[in-house]
């Protein structure tokens, strides 16, 4: 499908260039559709090089960099706003005082491709749950074509709006959304037409002043704009919380709510992933490809060939008799008590972990610590200070390289070496990407 007249000549500000490639990608689109576009970002010109070599033959945009000016907020026709851009920006403000729309390019995918899309959010499994709903949707059509069935939302390196150059009339779109992003769908009143929330715990709460109801509100757009004709896929868990959400504000649950949980796959169905939480994951899954008409058989047997995601309890081999497991998307300490209690086996768990503090709460991280692991390694950070005087006898280290040096050092055959995090990458890595590439080169010189 052809979108250019949707952007030529529009004057565009997108804040937030970034250098994850997904705004890269944004721009670029933009620029192809013959947009004006003003560029602005905090960081500076070298801390953005690459992004902006990338983007150095287009001459329809200005940039911006190392400052936000007030005047880009005004008299455009949209600001298109990085999913990290907050939404209390004295920029974002000032553009809403002089009328200028804020956009979001997975809610923009949304609005003008049309597609039917499946969204994916929850605090948890919703990076597993989308790529196990796309992979099983392609398996289905593996002998036909596949180029229709799309991939995007919060996935690295994927620009949402360059996503349009695919747009068939036939075609799937399968999204994972984080809070951020459903930011801009609330702003364009959209949800999905299957919406599938894996989990809701404390997440972000540096982000959100410690406020939960702040932290539902911004994941509520996935299910608030939906009709009757529209799913709803969640657990009996988080339904509560949006039952009551939706009292608390005046509001109506329209699409039909689908509850299910582990119980519901078949004992015989085996996944390549270990953990109770990914059979969790795959029933959510599996419920969302029903509302598509896929049958069990489809389902079950794409499911069964799904190898995980990377970053998230994926198994990296063996060595010596001792497994690898990079886990480096656990961002929080209940997804590093997830991944231990999916590895451990009587304390034979090598555990690398430590970050940037987010304000969660550690206690279950602790317990599950000492009672899995038989060595802990720590990276430097603020997260990492706060959980240390737990464990008075864990090595502290500078690097992963070091880490891997030093599990390696202190493993045995049977023993699983366990890189997850539990907090964030700030600090010690530019973001989880960077991080999680550290990991895997760290694996590899061992």
């Amino acid at each position: 499908m052809e979108f250019r007249h949707e952007f030529e000549g529009k004057k565009i500000t997108v804040m937030g260039l970034g250098v994850l490639g997904r705004g890269v990608g944004d721009t670029e689109y933009l620029a192809e559709m013959g947009a004006d576009l003003i560029v602005t970002d905090l960081k500076s010109e070298g801390e953005l090089a690459e992004s902006l070599n990338h983007l150095a033959a287009y001459p329809n945009i200005t940039y911006v960099l190392g400052e936000h000016r007030t005047e880009d907020f005004e008299g455009r026709d949209f600001i298109l706003k990085a999913a990290g851009v907050p939404l209390d920006s004295a920029s974002i403000a000032h553009a809403r005082e002089a009328g200028v729309p804020i956009r979001m390019s997975a809610a923009m995918f949304a609005q003008y491709s049309g597609v039917p899309m499946i969204g994916v959010t929850g605090t948890r499994g919703k990076s597993t749950v989308t790529h196990m709903i796309h992979h099983v949707l392609k398996e289905s059509v593996a002998d036909t074509d596949d180029t229709g069935i799309l991939l995007g939302g919060n996935v690295r390196g994927v620009s949402n709006l360059a996503l349009l150059r695919n747009v068939t009339e036939d075609s799937i779109a399968v999204f994972e959304l984080d809070s951020w992003q459903l930011q801009g769908f609330r702003e364009e009143n959209l949800s999905p037409k299957i919406a599938v929330f894996t989990s809701f715990m404390p997440d972000h709460m540096n982000y959100y002043g410690g406020d939960m109801e702040a932290y539902f509100r911004d994941k509520a757009a996935i299910f608030e704009s939906q009709d009757r004709t529209d799913a709803f896929v969640t657990t009996r868990e988080v339904f509560e919380w949006a039952t009551g959400y939706a009292k608390r504000h005046g509001l109506t649950i329209r699409g039909e709510a689908v509850l299910t949980d582990s119980s519901t796959l078949p004992d015989s169905l085996v996944l390549s992933m270990p953990g109770e939480h990914n059979r969790l994951n795959a029933a959510l899954a599996a419920e969302a490809l029903r509302g598509l008409s896929l049958t069990d058989e489809e389902i079950f047997l794409g499911l069964t060939s799904f190898r995980g995601v990377p970053g998230r309890l994926e198994f990296m081999g063996e060595r010596h008799g001792v497994s690898i497991w990079n886990d480096n998307n656990a961002t929080t300490p209940e997804a590093t008590v997830e991944g231990l209690r999916a590895v451990s086996n009587e304390r034979n768990v090598v555990l690398i972990m430590g970050g940037a503090d987010k304000g969660l709460d550690v206690t279950a991280l602790v317990r599950e610590a000492g009672r899995s692991a038989k060595e802990i390694i720590v990276l430097p950070g603020t997260g990492t200070d706060r959980v240390m005087k737990h464990f008075p006898s864990a090595h502290s280290v500078a690097s992963l390289d070091e880490a891997m040096e030093k599990a390696v050092a202190l493993s045995e055959s049977g023993d699983a070496i366990l890189f997850s995090p539990a907090f964030a990458s700030f600090g010690l890595f530019v973001n989880e990407y960077d991080r999680n590439d550290r990991f895997i080169e760290a694996v590899r010189k061992v």
